[in-house]
């Protein structure tokens, strides 16, 4: 017969309470009286330490996203480059990062479904300020907290700004390097707080970004780039910056139209779905964005 007490046991989550002890230093009595004032006023052990002091939201989050494994940036490391408005990485608790999970959602049952689960998303919008890189952004950073590996694609190479988000410098080898035969080593940036995130940026701004996302070069490393990574998600220039979305989109899996609240209108934003449908790339849907 096996002995099973020799069998390897799974390590068991660490409470919260214990590893605030840890990071901060408190003593037995401090937590207990976290504790007592969680009693008191039926509230959540990290709300309750927030409250007496002994720990800040930043510490909550972090020790929140360390028991169910999930990625994010606290904003414990000062040096983190991440944007405020990655949302999913840095509030990840909030409401407006439960939202884009059930973007995620919707989408990975939606057109991913024929697919195995895998996206090649374009990110497109009627006009530049509806919010196109924000969704971009975090959708990408949210894919890649499912534990799958993600690249995000800066193909904006009119005025890029994805990159920015992750702190990616401008000018920095990227899209229109690689596009126009001159560099791939150092394009590739990953993510340090979300390990499954890597971001292609722009690269330096070309004269002719047209061009090079017509020419086959885009399309071979598109197909290249498939298989390396279970996601792809590409930011483009707006409608009204030009032609340049719709030849992403005619090289993506499918595309998601993002459209702002009380500042898009419906005319515009029905142009570029009917611009997509004489295309064969499939429309994921129109986002409304208010952030």
């Amino acid at each position: 017969m096996n002995d099973m007490t020799h069998l390897p046991r799974e390590e068991e989550p660490q409470p919260i309470g214990r590893m605030l002890q840890t990071l901060r230093g408190l003593s037995d009595q401090q937590i207990d009286d976290i504790v007592t004032y969680q009693r008191a006023h039926g509230v959540q052990f990290g709300a309750a330490a927030v409250a007496l002091r002994l720990a800040s939201d930043a510490d909550i989050v972090e020790l929140m996203a360390r028991q169910f494994h999930y990625p994010c940036d606290s904003g414990s490391d000062t040096s983190s480059a991440l944007a405020a408005e990655l949302v999913v990485a840095k509030q990840p608790f909030s409401d407006g990062a439960e939202i884009i999970r059930d973007l995620r959602t919707q989408l990975l049952m939606g057109v991913g479904a024929a697919t195995g689960g895998r996206l090649s998303l374009a990110i497109a919008s009627a006009q530049r300020g509806d919010g196109k890189t924000f969704v971009a952004a975090n959708l990408a950073a949210a894919l890649s907290q499912l534990g799958r590996r993600t690249l995000l694609v800066d193909a904006n190479m009119r005025k890029p700004r994805a990159g920015a988000i992750f702190g990616v410098a401008d000018g920095s080898p990227g899209l229109s390097t690689i596009l126009s035969g001159r560099v791939l080593k150092y394009a590739f940036h990953q993510v340090a707080p979300l390990p499954n995130l890597f971001v292609l940026g722009a690269g330096p701004v070309p004269p002719n970004p047209q061009e090079l996302l017509q020419g086959a070069g885009f399309e071979l490393l598109l197909d290249e780039l498939r298989k390396e990574f279970d996601h792809i998600v590409i930011d483009t220039p707006a409608s009204d910056s030009g032609s340049d979305f719709r030849m992403v989109a005619a090289r993506a899996g499918a595309t998601l139209v993002v459209a702002r609240q009380d500042n898009t209108s419906y005319d515009a934003v029905a142009a570029v779905v009917q611009t997509l449908a004489r295309g064969a790339n499939a429309l994921a849907g129109v986002v409304m964005n208010r952030y």
